[in-house]
């Protein structure tokens, strides 16, 4: 069979590849997760978002307990707050591989006891989560049918195109959550998380060391904080020997360490791991701020 023969009889099939191929690129192309207000956002585009879409900086990365604990605009250190839900050191090197953030001056990084549990869950928007091979739709169809719903219901409805732009801001903590949501927070990470050892880090682990040569490469200064745990609460059985394994590493690349896992009372704390908006991340900003400006001062020879 000659090609012309093959194309004329799967011409149909073709064509239809063809309309998905085409179709897949202009959605790939448009990028409705980042670009439209119809569908909500990870953390890392409300980042973006909030910076006017600035992919340079100062940065403090982490996870929640980063966005809840640090205030950015009320900071002297002047970092782009990029605390991620569920963000994990793999993220971090996620978004330095692919280029998607350029780390400019300084790269702060907080770490709690979530941070490098390689089988947390994490946001499937993250652009870095979606494989190659899936198309675009298929991988956010959930959003797709949540807009959908909304396209039809306003026109059957209202005869409208208008939606309700969703929510782009991250989640602060406020107040003090109730001894009842924290101790099912705490039996949620003793079924899901609790169990973990070291083995359960490599990967994250690994994107450590990675990023430790990465900041020795480029000339960016690395500091690390380890971020407030409630301190009358048992932390994970696991918590001991991930601070040793880490602080042991940070020890051999000379990365500067502010340890402030035990320092707060339950007071400046909403829960478990994040502190409140009111108390606990003044105070936090503030204590970070006087440790990263007196590293940045020129020692006296």
């Amino acid at each position: 069979m000659n090609i012309l023969a093959f194309f004329k009889k799967n011409s149909f099939v073709l064509g239809l590849l063809l309309i998905f191929v085409v179709a897949e690129a202009l959605v790939m192309w448009w990028n409705p997760l980042e670009t439209s207000r119809r569908f909500g956002k990870d953390d890392f585009t409300k980042t973006l978002y909030h910076h006017g879409w600035s992919r340079s900086g100062a940065v403090f990365y982490g996870n929640s307990s980063v966005t809840g604990a640090y205030i950015e605009e009320k900071s002297a250190a002047k970092l782009v707050e990029m605390g991620l839900s569920y963000g994990k050191l793999t993220d971090l090197q996620q978004i330095l591989q692919r280029g998607l953030y350029t780390v400019k001056d300084e790269l702060v990084i907080g770490i709690d006891v979530h941070t490098l549990l390689d089988k947390m869950e994490t946001d499937y928007r993250f652009p870095w989560n979606k494989p190659w091979y899936k198309p675009y739709v298929y991988a956010y169809r959930a959003d797709f049918l949540d807009a959908g719903k909304e396209l039809v219901r306003n026109l059957a409805f209202q005869g409208s195109l208008a939606y309700e732009p969703r929510w782009i801001d991250k989640e602060l903590y406020h107040g003090y959550a109730t001894e009842e949501a924290m101790i099912k927070s705490w039996a949620r990470y003793e079924k899901d998380y609790n169990w973990m050892t070291l083995k359960d880090m490599q990967d994250n682990l690994d994107a450590l060391q990675w990023i430790l040569g990465y900041s020795r490469e480029q000339g960016i200064p690395l500091r690390v904080v380890w971020m407030p745990f409630r301190q009358d609460h048992v932390k994970p059985p696991y918590a001991e020997a991930m601070k040793q394994e880490v602080n042991a590493r940070l020890k051999a690349a000379d990365v500067p360490v502010l340890d402030l896992m035990d320092r707060y009372a339950p007071k400046y704390f909403h829960d478990l791991v994040h502190l409140n908006r009111e108390e606990g991340a003044p105070l936090f900003t503030k204590e970070v701020d006087e440790w990263l400006l007196s590293l940045r001062k020129p020692s006296k020879s």
